[in-house]
């Protein structure tokens, strides 16, 4: 079955190059190669864009609440990094911050003495950044601890608004949608994203009610009445937002199928430039504060997601793809929900782990320096992993749009031309911060102490690089073959059966502190990779492709489940 390129795919030409024996193998790697990085550089570059821009919209919410003092601030990052990450979490991966609580620990000197506020303290660093520049705070002008620590949660949001937060549940669509594409099934991809929507909208009522009762929520898991009570007024205003993500998820995936990916970019600029615009004018001349910046942040998102609609049925690249609402959305729903939960469980796995080495990292005896040398490392990691965000995007469409096309040759070229390119731009990458490793903290603090901890921890710093310029593209590997479930058990043994254990006892049995805890942690994930990177290497993509025809026959007998069966069991 030859594969349609209507909007950016191979259309069988990479297929007939890599299967023209009567070519010299390296004219045909030569003119693949072509192909495939023109392909790849329209998919990767868009996506990095956009979820950059995403996110900045979220922190720049953050910086404008920092504006009307501590505890605004305060709230807003809790909101940001609590409560709305919980709603992120069903969707994708849940996470609880300490932000508050870091705060208060700080103040009465608790992060040093007690084991237990150190570990808050950790969990709130793992997503944050440390701005101070002596006088010339970004958020807010400080003098004391309490007031510094208030002062990195202005960009508490950089790490949890990545791609981390946005695939989620939407991955199963991702799956579905590229291989249908592929196959010119193009009718089924409207209806899969319907079905996506109608799920995670589904899942955005419970999660409405848990905004409804944040407060309570908030000062159960510990943080101040005053905090919490600001809080929840910050995450009222996110409510509508809920809803956003549940429909917004599933378009993005349905464009990035087709690799129509430049329009939502462009999109999410301009909607970044009315978001900061909205936002002065709501919070500084309406006087609407908290609860005016989370409208406006909601608003905004509901403003992504009314364009990219627009676009979809409007555009005539989206003419065979999208015709019009059906009933068949609300069928096929359980099987769809099996999928689902295994990308979720899959992804949030990867994310829990590296909160774990923060928190366990709060645990040592007096973590200050540590954890203010992490928190920078983290910081410049989460960007850096901004680029392997739109090579995970890339993979995955590429890879289910050729085994829908029925190309194995072009799939598996696919997954090595992708993979090698991550990796490269993460090795010249992790060789520029060992150059800068002795400056590159210096972007955030101007403390010498601080910036002599970052500098010893920069080799690890660009191991993970490393890694993470390989890890995420075989992970969008595994999603455009539908190997969710499998991946998630690889996590769970590589992660929290060997990662998690071996650090703790290079952190505190050798005594090697934070860099054992690191160092033990990305031993979890090297045999991770290294069990991904022999599982691809092993695939045979011809059974692959029949697989992926099995679930397309199955489709056209019984169209109200299609390319379901045998994916949630990794096929």
């Amino acid at each position: 079955m030859a594969g349609g390129d209507a909007h950016g795919g191979s259309g069988g030409r990479l297929e007939s190059i890599l299967a023209d024996a009567s070519s010299p193998r390296a004219r045909r790697a030569w003119a693949a190669g072509a192909i495939e990085l023109r392909l790849l550089t329209r998919l990767a570059a868009p996506a990095v864009v956009m979820y950059m821009i995403n996110y900045l919209m979220s922190m720049s919410t953050q910086i404008f609440a920092g504006h009307l003092g501590n505890l605004e601030l305060a709230a807003a990052s809790l909101g940001n990094t609590g409560i709305q990450i919980f709603a992120y979490g069903l969707m994708r991966v849940p996470r609880i911050s300490g932000v508050a609580a870091c705060g208060e620990a700080r103040e009465r000197g608790g992060a040093e003495s007690d084991p237990a506020a150190g570990a808050r303290a950790a969990w709130w660093r793992l997503t944050t950044i440390e701005t101070d520049r002596g006088e010339g705070t970004v958020a807010i002008a400080k003098r004391e601890v309490a007031d510094r620590c208030f002062q990195r949660l202005a960009a508490a949001s950089l790490r949890t608004k990545g791609w981390h937060l946005e695939l989620g549940m939407g991955s199963a669509v991702e799956t579905l949608c590229g291989q249908a594409y592929g196959a010119q099934k193009y009718e089924m991809l409207g209806i899969y994203l319907q079905r996506s929507a109608v799920l995670l909208c589904a899942t955005g009522v419970p999660l409405a009610v848990i905004y409804a009762f944040s407060e309570p929520i908030l000062v159960l898991l510990g943080q101040s009445p005053a905090i919490a009570r600001a809080a929840s007024v910050f995450v009222y205003g996110l409510i509508p937002q809920i809803f956003a993500y549940a429909i917004n998820f599933p378009i993005q995936k349905f464009m990035q199928a087709q690799s129509i990916v430049l329009p939502s970019a462009y999109i999410s600029t301009a909607t970044l430039a009315l978001h900061v615009l909205l936002s002065w004018v709501v919070i500084y001349k309406a006087g609407l504060g908290l609860l005016g910046a989370s409208l406006v942040l909601s608003l905004s998102w509901w403003v992504i997601v009314a364009a990219q609609f627009a676009y979809i049925v409007m555009s005539p690249k989206c003419r065979h793809t999208w015709t019009g609402f059906t009933c068949q959305a609300f069928s096929g729903l359980r099987d769809f929900l099996k999928l689902s939960a295994a990308s979720a469980a899959m992804l949030c796995l990867e994310t829990w782990y590296f909160q774990v080495l923060v928190l366990i990292a709060g645990l040592l005896p007096n973590p200050e320096l540590a954890l203010d040398a992490l928190s920078v490392c983290m910081t410049i990691s989460g960007w850096v992993f901004m680029i392997s965000v739109g090579f995970n995007a890339a993979a995955s469409v590429r890879v289910s749009n050729e085994l829908g096309a029925g190309n194995p040759k072009s799939a598996y070229f696919s997954v090595w031309v992708v993979t090698a390119l991550s990796a490269l731009i993460a090795v010249i990458l992790s060789i520029v911060i060992l150059c800068l490793r002795n400056y590159v903290s210096y972007l955030f603090t101007e403390g010498e102490v601080v910036s002599n901890a970052v500098a010893d921890l920069c080799p690890l710093l660009a191991v993970t690089l490393i890694l993470n310029g390989i890890q995420p593209v075989l992970s969008g590997v595994a999603v455009g073959c539908g190997w969710q479930q499998f991946v998630a058990y690889v996590n769970i043994g590589c992660y929290y059966i060997v990662g998690v254990p071996l650090g703790v006892l290079l952190g505190f049995v050798f005594k090697l502190g934070v860099k054992g805890i690191w160092g033990g942690m990305i031993g979890g994930t090297c045999m991770q990779t290294a069990i991904l990177l022999w599982v691809t290497l092993r695939t045979d993509w011809n059974k692959e492709v029949e697989e992926a025809q099995k679930r397309l026959n199955r489709w056209e007998d019984k169209k109200t489940e299609p390319l379901l069966a045998g994916i949630s069991n990794g096929s």
